[in-house]
């Protein structure tokens, strides 16, 4: 059990839900509206079973038969007053696979109308919360659109995408959303999903998996393939203040990762000549990791040894992943970290990643 002393937490990773589709209907057109009441919010699905109460905590699906995670005040009581939470980062749930649908126009609707949601019914409801907005991925152009649109807001702090994408998101296309996130400082943030689904490649280079424990297996390598081409597309080169935030797609692949990619890039080099530095320091300089869900050696004690060699004080952020099954109770989930490593891991990261100011605590 760790007993790492915590005064402060930013919560990386919160899912907050819908209740229902309809919450998006006054932001959308009657047209949309329409459209959504006769056929749902079209999403494709690769079909797996998630584990838990339907995926999620037994105790945090509200009475009433509402949406889990759809009650702020439930999400208050069991994470944001349970816990010293300074601030606590909102991923959303259902339209982040927005980048798996063919029709654009519908995809940008959608980002459009969740953000506007994501403002007014929980940024604007407990000054702890923040933002990320999601983008239509398909589209560049409207994506930068979405970006202008809301970055200037104090409570906005990053753009996010899904792991699962048509192209490694070194590629160039992209290079529109990245101007726009270096231009308002905001970090580029991949969370695992929509690998293998809609207009997307497969989910491994091996196909697909049959069941959702398998898939689980497959998140690392979607991240892997990403950090490849941000590397040897030399994305960082193009735009050396952008960060990138890798979230739920655990952590200790990455010391060893990053030991091979150095290795190829020596033998390899002359492929690539922008990338002027070891792939490792351009990783350890722009991109960080969320925690859960933290792997769990026995003893717990054994994760020092890799948080050394990825340097965590630097590049791990805590996560609670907040309503699902494998939640992560920040007393629990962390082996016994030195003060200075268990602050930056719990807050200090997540402060300058999201260029959080400091702030008073209510007693937790």
């Amino acid at each position: 059990m760790s007993t790492n002393v915590i005064d402060t937490i930013i919560d990386c990773d919160i899912h907050q839900r819908l209740s229902s589709p309809a919450n998006l209907f006054p932001y959308l057109s009657s047209a949309r509206r329409r459209d959504i009441e006769a056929y749902g919010l079209r999403f494709p699905s690769v079909g797996h079973l998630n584990g838990g109460d339907r995926g999620y905590r037994h105790d945090s699906w509200p009475g009433g038969g509402e949406m889990v995670g759809s009650d702020l005040e439930l999400m208050q009581q069991q994470l944001l007053d349970a816990y010293p939470i300074e601030y606590g980062i909102l991923l959303g749930q259902e339209i982040r696979p927005v980048g798996t649908l063919p029709d654009v126009d519908y995809a940008a609707d959608l980002s459009r109308a969740y953000n506007e949601w994501m403002i007014e019914h929980w940024l604007e409801q407990d000054d702890r919360l923040r933002g990320v907005l999601i983008i239509p991925t398909q589209s560049p152009s409207r994506s930068v659109e979405e970006i202008d649109r809301f970055a200037a807001r104090e409570d906005i702090v990053g753009v996010l995408v899904a792991n699962g994408s048509q192209h490694p998101y070194g590629n160039r296309i992209y290079d529109p959303i990245y101007e726009a996130c270096a231009r308002h400082s905001l970090p580029l943030v991949l969370h695992t999903g929509g690998e293998g689904t809609g207009i997307n490649g497969t989910p491994t280079p091996a196909g697909h998996p049959s069941y959702y424990v398998e898939h689980r297996q497959s998140r690392p390598m979607g991240y892997m393939a990403h950090l490849a081409s941000m590397v040897f597309e030399g994305l960082f080169e193009r735009f050396p203040d952008l960060n990138v935030v890798f979230v739920e797609g655990g952590y200790t692949w990455l010391p060893t990762y990053l030991w091979r990619l150095d290795a190829d890039w020596k033998g390899l080099r002359s492929q690539t000549p922008w990338v002027v530095k070891a792939p490792s320091e351009y990783i350890l300089e722009h991109c960080t990791f969320t925690s859960q869900p933290m792997e769990l050696p026995s003893p717990q004690s054994q994760l020092m040894t890799v948080f050394e060699w990825a340097d965590a004080s630097n590049t791990l952020m805590f996560a609670s992943d907040y309503p699902h099954w494998d939640f992560d109770s920040p007393e629990l989930s962390l082996p016994k970290m030195p003060p200075e490593m268990a602050r930056n891991v719990f807050s200090e990261t997540a402060r300058r990643v999201f260029k959080l100011p400091s702030r008073v605590l209510a007693t937790a």
